[in-house]
């Protein structure tokens, strides 16, 4: 399955990135008890995350885990290294999808469920391991493909209102359905906090003094 170009990045969220201390955190998710979606097999789930702007609090694609086949519990192997700011607060979605055909485009393939969490909910965790229901909300039909497509939350947990509910049956939920659960897992980057001693020499350098050498 192919990514798509335009992904985005936390700092890009950030007017502040450059002044306040970060740390880079690798994030791992698996999942457990997915919904299926498969006549014939289980569903080929893929993790799609998703960062909010801390300004305009949009949401943008951050990067997608690697394509599972044929199971309800994935571990997903590629991981999402984000910097973490330790005084802000960095909103993530995590989207679910049972991949149908190799198009990168998510309207074409099954949405299994969503979670909201913070980034500072998973690194503040008891060993940094954060487990949350994933959920079915409200969401709208793809005008093509006829699909449910995934709510999109204002940041503090609500689902929209002028969002459509119809087809939830055929969907495999209802809104607030518990549709398993995402495990997610944070990771500091070691290389981060790595001490580099330098010395420095010179040699034949300029006479500048009158009286003496510099």
């Amino acid at each position: 399955m192919e990514q798509p170009e335009d992904m985005a990045s936390l700092s890009e969220f950030d007017s502040l990135a450059g002044s306040i201390p970060a740390t880079k955190v690798e994030i791992t998710v698996s999942c457990r008890n997915l919904l299926d979606k498969d006549m014939f097999s289980k569903s080929d789930p893929l993790c799609v995350m998703y960062t909010q702007g801390m300004e305009n609090k949009q949401w943008r694609e951050f990067g997608r885990t690697e394509v599972i086949d044929n199971t309800l519990n994935p571990d997903f192997v590629r991981k999402f290294i984000v910097d973490y700011f330790f005084e802000e607060k960095q909103n993530l979605r995590f989207d679910l999808y049972d991949v149908d055909s190799k198009s990168p485009d998510l309207s074409k393939h099954d949405f299994l469920g969503q979670a909201f969490c913070t980034l500072g909910e998973i690194v503040g965790s008891s060993g940094s391991r954060l487990e949350k229901p994933l959920t079915i909300g409200a969401f709208s039909l793809n005008s093509r493909t006829g699909k449910p497509m995934p709510a999109v939350s204002n940041g503090s947990g609500l689902w929209m209102e002028s969002l459509r509910t119809t087809g939830l049956e055929a969907s495999g939920g209802v809104p607030g359905k518990k549709c398993g659960t995402i495990i997610l897992s944070a990771e500091e980057l070691s290389n981060c906090r790595d001490v580099a001693t330098m010395q420095f020499c010179a040699n034949k350098l300029d006479k500048k003094d009158f009286f003496g050498k510099s």
